[in-house]
């Protein structure tokens, strides 16, 4: 688990420090904005990408193998970065990282649902859980410092040690075994992944910027969504899928996954729009908002070791349950901020929020999990993690959307009542549509919880390492 928290830790926080440095780049590099972004764009979208084939390298080499290799590939990617050049540079070498990161996440998951005993799993998966959440919660902090003491190249070059002390752990602790090996590779059901998911997350990530209506925007959307009904028709026709969808026919699977979805797209709200309120509206700077925010984060990767505990005496539904109250309770005081508003207020409701998530997702993802056979959950974990991935995109769309609409609206009526100041028009209509985005953010958590009460409290689950132990190799 050490190995794996390794690994899970150095990914999520490569995607968590480059946020602030945005504005350094665009200076080193004498490239504008637009041009820029595409450093954290094409990390995402590689990483969206890729995600759906864990399943199907993870057996035809080997979750151990897979992992060890991604971190690997990882840490010379993280080096590059390093070295980058120009912006071009830069950028292409984030794609190559973002690749291996969208490996790696449905890997370890993977893992632990095939090697980690049943009794052990819901802790297994918090401690999982928590790498993900500790990483964004020190990323922006550390990052903010490294950028006021030392300079851009020093974001990437930290990722080699922790990745080299990860490569080592995996190599020496994690068992090499294979469940089921593929008799075919499904070229076509990667070439539609593949366009179908890059396809569908740039028209999501770009819409705002090019226009939803525009040619551009339209276009790929609809390809993407065709592309997609293809991959969704050939894998359910093919002897070996790429990515085996049947794991939907689980109903508590296939609920849970739901309900992740919904949440993911509500907790973004707070990852997107709290950091962009204190440093456009209160002015507070890049490494200030990390600390800010970092209370709330290390509350959430504090209580997940918790969750993993009571889940084995309360089960998921109770967790579930307070967990979605938590975070619409946690988010609504959100949706009434002003401009001077302490930031002791936003601390606060920030913490509430994130000791609801951290309640949802680590149950959600568990209870539907451990009812996946092992030689399935490779293809399980890869599901769920590329549409936490799309989701997540989605999330980001629509709340840009909503953001620039809503402000617009609200400067509108702001002249209309004969308001005059510019300044003072611009930072409260900003804060009105912060607090509207805020407000659906709330309704959206909402919507999943008639759905949690639908989650068994027990489930039944095959005998996991019973299963493993039959076929692992002995690596000697």
């Amino acid at each position: 688990m050490i190995a794996i928290f390794f690994g899970s830790f150095v990914t999520i926080l490569s995607s968590s420090t480059i946020n602030i440095a945005i504005p350094v780049l665009v200076n080193d590099f004498h490239s504008d904005l637009s041009t820029i972004q595409w450093t954290l764009t094409g990390f995402m979208l590689s990483m969206g990408t890729f995600a759906p084939i864990t399943g199907y390298l993870g057996e035809r080499f080997s979750y151990k193998r897979l992992f060890l290799y991604s971190l690997v590939g990882f840490t010379i990617a993280s080096a590059l970065c390093a070295l980058a050049w120009d912006a071009s540079s830069l950028i292409a070498f984030r794609i190559l990282q973002g690749v291996f990161s969208g490996l790696i996440m449905p890997a370890t998951m993977a893992i632990i649902y095939q090697i980690v005993p049943r009794e052990k799993q819901a802790m297994a998966i918090s401690l999982w859980a928590a790498s993900s959440m500790l990483a964004p919660a020190i990323g922006p902090t550390f990052s903010g410092w490294l950028l006021q003491n030392w300079s851009w190249p020093w974001l990437f070059w930290m990722n080699v040690p922790i990745g080299i002390v990860a490569i080592i752990m995996v190599a020496r602790y994690i068992p090499y075994y294979r469940l089921n090996v593929p008799k075919s590779f499904d070229l076509a059901g990667l070439i539609t992944v593949v366009l179908s998911s890059s396809s569908i997350l740039v028209s999501l990530s770009q819409g705002h910027a090019w226009g939803w209506s525009s040619w551009k925007t339209v276009s790929l959307l609809v390809f993407g969504l065709v592309t997609l009904v293809l991959f969704v028709w050939r894998e359910l026709k093919a002897e070996t899928p790429l990515l085996n969808l049947r794991v939907l026919k689980n109903g508590r699977y296939s609920l849970t996954l739901i309900i992740t979805c919904i949440v993911t797209i509500s907790l973004y709200s707070g990852t997107f729009l709290t950091p962009v309120f204190l440093q456009n509206i209160q002015r507070v700077t890049p490494l200030d908002t990390g600390l800010i925010l970092l209370p709330a984060s290390l509350a959430m990767a504090i209580v997940m070791p918790f969750v993993g505990k009571l889940y084995g005496s309360i089960g998921p539904r109770a967790l579930m349950i307070a967990g979605i109250v938590l975070i619409a309770a946690g988010s609504l005081p959100l949706s009434w901020l002003s401009v001077n508003v302490p930031h002791g207020y936003i601390l606060f409701w920030m913490i509430v929020r994130n000791v609801g998530i951290a309640l949802t997702m680590m149950p959600a993802s568990n209870a539907g999990m451990e009812q996946i056979s092992p030689e399935l959950s490779g293809h399980a974990s890869s599901l769920s993690n590329w549409l936490r991935n799309v989701f997540g995109s989605f999330a980001i769309a629509v709340f840009t959307t909503i953001l620039a609409s809503r402000s617009a609206t609200h400067a509108t009526d702001m002249v209309a009542s004969g308001m005059t100041d510019k300044a003072s028009i611009q930072m409260m209509s900003f804060t009105m549509s912060v607090n509207d985005v805020y407000l659906v953010a709330t309704i959206i958590a909402l919507v999943a919880l008639p759905l949690s009460l639908f989650v068994r409290s027990k489930g039944v689950k095959p005998n996991v390492s019973a299963s493993v132990g039959k076929t692992e190799v002995a690596e000697a």
